[in-house]
């Protein structure tokens, strides 16, 4: 991103999780708090395959973001329309989501989610990443 430059993500920069609104095929939306890596103008999320967020994504890939906690609690900020977009298994936009997650959870996304999705895989598919544009 270039200087003076401003992306709908700006104010998620920083955040640690968002919690990320996702629509049934009712329409009825379900919220889910989850880590984002922003990188411009766009951002990343991770989630296994099996997930409701991710079968609701494929269905339909409009969603919103709003700053909260791990927990899911919504903190005070901005909700922003995003449309997601599954990224290619093993393909380098995909290692660079996973890369920067890593950086900015080191902990977190350097260990401890790639653990659990790894022993967990068989009743939760693989890991799978997204990219959230702003609407």
């Amino acid at each position: 991103m270039t200087p003076g430059t401003q992306s709908g993500l700006d104010p998620f920069t920083r955040q640690k999780a968002v919690l990320l609104t996702t629509y049934r095929r009712d329409g009825r939306p379900g919220a889910t708090p989850v880590s984002i890596a922003v990188d411009g103008t766009h951002a990343y999320i991770r989630s296994y395959q099996k997930s409701l967020k991710t079968r609701r994504l494929r269905r339909n890939p409009a969603a919103l973001i709003a700053p909260s906690d791990m927990r899911g609690n919504p903190l005070p900020g901005p909700e922003l329309p995003v449309r997601l977009r599954l990224l290619e298994p093993g393909g380098t936009e995909e290692r660079h989501a996973r890369r920067l997650l890593r950086r900015k959870y080191p902990l977190l996304h350097g260990a401890v989610v790639p653990l659990t999705h790894r022993l967990l895989r068989r009743r939760t598919g693989r890991t799978v990443h997204f990219r959230a544009d702003p609407r």
